[in-house]
Order: structure tokens, then C-alpha cells, then sequence
């Protein structure tokens, strides 16, 4: 077996020590410096979901507008059509009385009100007391 020297056994020794002595140095900074970075990895990430979160709330806010903008084309749409339909019907009893004639044909109909001189239909309450 191989002895070691004195000087060898001293310098790995001291090389031990300043280990040693550098770990319980340096570990804390270590940590102090990992803590940092987590703590601006952390700031990163909710800064990007807040961005995020943002664009999603204008995104809406458009989707809205142009749903807005839809109805509104809609409606104009729906106001002009019963413009030409009132206005077609205006002055046309002829063709109305065709439509009420063939709503009477129409066999989905169960029951038909016709109004009498006050235009007031003449109900039948003992209508269903008879079945």
C-alpha cells in the first residue's frame, strides 16, 4: 500500500475545507439567485397571460360589434320587406280575402274565429264540455 505524504494529506485537507467553506458561501447566493429567477419567470408568465387576456377581451369586444352590425342589417332587411308587403296589401282586399279563404281550407286549422259586426269572435265555451 501506498503511503501518502504529509504535505499531500495537508493540501487535500485544505482542498476539502475550501470546499467546504465555498459551499456554505455560495449556496445561499445560489439560492438567493434561483429565487430571483423564479420570481421573474413568474412576473414573465403573468404578464403574458394579462396580454393574452387582453387580446381575448378585444377579440370579443369585435366579435360583438359585428354581431351588432348583423342584426342591425337584419332588421333593416326585415323593416323593408314589411314595407313592401304592408304596402302591397295597402289597397288589395281582393287578395286577402283569397288568403282567408285558403287559411280556411287549410286542414291544420282546428279552429276558426270569425269575427262578428263589433269584431269580436263568438267564443264557444261549451265547445269542449260536448266531447
Amino acid at each position: 500500500m501506498k503511503s501518502f505524504s504529509f504535505k499531500t494529506i495537508v493540501f487535500i485537507a485544505i482542498l476539502g475545507l475550501a470546499v467546504i467553506f465555498g459551499l456554505m458561501f455560495g449556496m445561499p447566493m445560489y439560492n438567493v439567485w434561483q429565487q430571483e429567477m423564479t420570481g421573474k419567470a413568474e412576473f414573465s408568465r403573468a404578464e403574458q397571460n394579462r396580454k393574452i387576456k387582453v387580446e381575448e377581451a378585444k377579440a370579443e369586444k369585435e366579435s360583438a360589434s359585428f354581431r351588432a352590425e348583423a342584426e342591425i342589417i337584419r332588421a333593416e332587411g326585415v323593416a323593408k320587406a314589411n314595407e313592401i308587403i304592408g304596402g302591397s296589401l295597402k289597397d288589395n282586399k281582393d287578395y286577402l280575402t283569397y288568403l282567408w279563404i285558403q287559411a280556411l281550407y287549410d286542414e291544420s286549422n282546428s279552429v276558426i274565429y270569425v269575427p262578428t259586426e263589433a269584431n269580436l269572435p263568438i267564443l264557444e265555451a261549451t265547445r269542449m264540455q260536448n266531447k
